[in-house]
């Protein structure tokens, strides 16, 4: 029986663009994709992709990204930034689809600031879902349904990977953006101040997603500012070669679950 493969994107800002490089592997090595949960920019790319978009136009997509195409300031209230821009540019992206339209089965993670739970979105509208999943608290605009306030899924799930075997995947390869410890540090505006600060208070929690995992894949770029989109390329690259260094375990973790079930 062929396995169910899930795919856990990590939060990281721009350096979540490495996750378009493990795609591209992934298509690459013929190992398919049936479940994709994703945290913060890991949410956005994993929706992007599962409504169908087409790896090389992701890449293209990126590497003309820059800050004023999601950036709209705003008078601090609650974020520094609207986020009506990066909702526009995910609804565009995901053909505003609903969950039930995607091809491929998605997950998406948020938290709730009232009640400090983790939030998973896996019906209505992607865009909303995502847009909820990545308001960086302090940063991005949270989103306000109800009687809930949805902010950025890392401060609850930086790495969904219980989600992804929650929605029944059989494998699940983890992405990982903050696996290494950073050896630089440049903070360089109040973005970089906040979203150090929130990677430091991740970290305590680093190792909780690992049960959940049968692969992690470790792109070296932590040591990069959320904000680099003009780091486009590199971050794709290193993805891509994170991934190629445990593409063929994936390939073994896969054929030994064929055998295994075959027997049984």
């Amino acid at each position: 029986m062929e396995p169910k493969i899930g795919l856990a994107l990590g939060a990281g800002g721009a350096k979540g663009l490495a996750h378009i490089g493990v795609l591209q592997v992934l298509k690459e090595a013929d190992i398919p994709i049936h479940i994709i949960t994703g945290s913060s920019m890991g949410a956005a790319i994993g929706a992007i992709y599962a409504a169908g978009a087409q790896l090389g136009m992701m890449e293209k997509l990126a590497l003309q990204l820059n800050n004023s195409h999601y950036l709209d300031l705003s008078i601090p209230k609650w974020g520094l930034v609207k986020g009506k821009k990066a909702h526009d540019l995910l609804r565009l992206l995901t053909h505003n689809y609903d969950f039930s339209d995607l091809p491929i089965a998605l997950g998406v993670v948020a938290t709730d600031l009232t009640t400090g739970e983790r939030v998973v979105f896996r019906e209505g509208n992607v865009a909303n879902a995502v847009r909820a999943s990545i308001s960086v608290p302090g940063v991005i605009e949270p989103v306000v349904s109800g009687k809930s306030i949805y902010v950025d899924g890392a401060v609850t799930d930086r790495v969904p990977a219980q989600l992804a075997r929650e929605m029944g995947a059989d494998i699940v390869i983890a992405v990982d953006l903050q696996y290494y410890n950073r050896t630089k540090v440049e903070i360089n505006n109040i973005y970089d101040v906040i979203m150090q600060s929130i990677e430091l208070l991740e970290r305590q929690a680093r190792n909780y997603y690992t049960r959940y995992t049968d692969i992690i894949v470790k792109p070296r770029v932590c040591d990069y500012n959320w904000t680099d989109f003009a780091k486009a390329a590199y971050f794709i690259e290193m993805g891509r070669r994170a991934c190629q260094e445990v593409v063929e375990e994936i390939k073994n973790k896969i054929n030994n679950f064929i055998v295994k079930t075959g027997k049984d």
